[in-house]
């Protein structure tokens, strides 16, 4: 017979330990795959705008000029990401995080899907770049509404509080992981001969994504909800407007968490997807040598977010994540001195390195930003920071990155631009609330009404 135990404050049904750990182990799984698939989805129309976009959408366009409108359309998904944040959170506070993450990844794989079968401007002229953006669109409002989610649902099966970081940061190697294959998707299909990469090889990709989706649906139909949540059910804690509620009560935390997140967003989209347009239109590099370069970025990345997350449960998620943004804020300078050499050893070096400091910052970010919100709003709160982000730093960095450029002539003017970055989120995380290895599973209004501060360190 099943041992099961009631939790007294609550009335929540607790699963035996054995039980509890194969559930986490099933949640982080099942967050970690989920989110590979949607940042598949949504690196794959990232590194596709620097190398066809342009080309196929924009041809009468100047070159640069056809660049900066391909990462127009692009910018749109990151536009897209606070509306899906808001949308999804809502839910997520309200019917629960399980549910919440099918419909984000059912919304963003057949989004993904679709992109493979726009028509290219030859065919319906400037139509196929408006399809481009309404499929951009719901890639973002999807991304935006994944990645609260896929945190909290690792994050809240979290056994003990002394190794959340770790936990949370399971759904941030997704993001490696979903870069790996997609470019690794590209470069396989790049190796068409002639124009047929242009004409038709991009789309393959596109169209494999649909598979990925299957998998995903069937792992996250196999998990259960999370014990927090749960217990908020049970209590009847949950908000009838979440998103309105964190706005009103926690606007402070929200702010913090996007301008946090600037060091890591923009620098990231700089060393992942600019730097394909910079590295074969200026440095003349190969796109093999580039894509290549990211993939092998990309797997060390396997390693060092969930080591930067397990560090960060060791010596405080603010002062790993502040160590990390001041090596990302410096190293900029260094980026771009190798690439500009223009040989090939260091160009790959480089782009290699750029996702070390990355990681330094993106292995605490999930726990840093999700354990800043009361358990009841902790969906939206934490979607609502991490995406805005989005708006300020991740859409804008290849444009701002672009402009910086064709203004200065010089790569360093980006590295400036990093480094500026990296100064507003030193401000930020400084300011912001370290909850590391302290109890979130009470209400923190009511623990501040009780006298105490709410995060005894005891297991959640």
């Amino acid at each position: 017979m099943t041992d099961k135990r009631t939790d007294e404050r609550s009335g929540a049904m607790l699963l035996p330990e054995e039980e509890a750990h194969r559930q986490m182990r099933r949640a982080v799984i099942a967050g970690t795959v989920g989110t590979t698939i949607e940042w598949y989805d949504f690196f794959l129309y990232s590194t596709v705008t620097g190398l066809v976009f342009a080309k196929l959408y924009f041809p009468e366009s100047d070159p640069l000029v056809g660049t900066l409108q391909a990462f127009l359309i692009y910018a749109v998904g990151f536009i897209a990401r606070p509306f899906g944040a808001a949308l999804f959170g809502h839910y997520g506070d309200r019917i629960g995080r399980k549910a919440t993450l099918i419909g984000t990844l059912l919304l963003m794989g057949l989004a993904t899907f679709a992109v493979a079968f726009v028509p290219a401007y030859a065919s319906i002229g400037i139509w196929g770049a408006v399809l481009l953006t309404v499929l951009r669109f719901i890639q973002g409002v999807g991304v935006g509404g994944e990645w609260g989610g896929s945190v909290l649902m690792s994050m809240e099966w979290a056994r003990t509080n002394a190794h959340r970081g770790f936990v949370a940061s399971w759904p941030q190697f997704g993001v490696p992981a979903g870069l790996f294959l997609a470019n690794l998707a590209v470069l396989a299909m790049s190796q068409i001969s002639g124009s047929n990469f242009l004409t038709w090889g991009w789309r393959v990709p596109f169209i494999l994504s649909i598979v990925l989706v299957a998998i995903g649906l069937y792992i996250r139909l196999n998990i259960l909800e999370t014990p927090l949540f749960a217990r908020l059910l049970a209590e009847h804690k949950i908000e009838k407007t979440p998103t309105l509620e964190v706005i009103r009560r926690q606007p402070k935390d929200i702010l913090l968490s996007a301008f946090a997140r600037m060091v890591e967003q923009a620098p990231f989209y700089i060393f992942t997807a600019f730097i394909f347009t910079y590295g074969i239109r200026t440095l003349g590099a190969s796109r093999d040598l580039m894509l290549t370069a990211v993939l092998a970025a990309s797997v060390l990345e396997f390693v060092t977010i969930p080591l930067f997350g397990h560090l960060s449960d060791l010596i405080g998620r603010k002062r790993m994540y502040m160590i990390g943004a001041a090596a990302v804020g410096v190293f900029g300078f260094f980026f771009f001195a190798m690439v500009d050499t223009r040989n090939p050893a260091w160009i790959f070096t480089a782009i290699v390195l750029s996702l070390v400091p990355h990681a330094m910052v993106y292995g605490p970010q999930a726990a840093l930003i999700a354990e800043s919100f009361t358990g009841r709003l902790r969906y939206s709160g934490a979607s609502l920071g991490y995406q805005l982000a989005s708006v300020i730093a991740g859409g804008p960095a290849p444009l701002i990155a672009t402009a910086l450029f064709a203004y200065y002539r010089s790569g360093y003017a980006i590295a400036a631009y990093i480094l500026a970055c990296a100064v507003v989120s030193l401000f930020a995380v400084w300011r912001m609330g370290d909850h590391t290895n302290k109890d979130i599973s009470r209400e923190y209004d009511e623990a501040r009404a009780l006298g105490d501060s709410g995060h005894a360190s005891r297991p959640a």
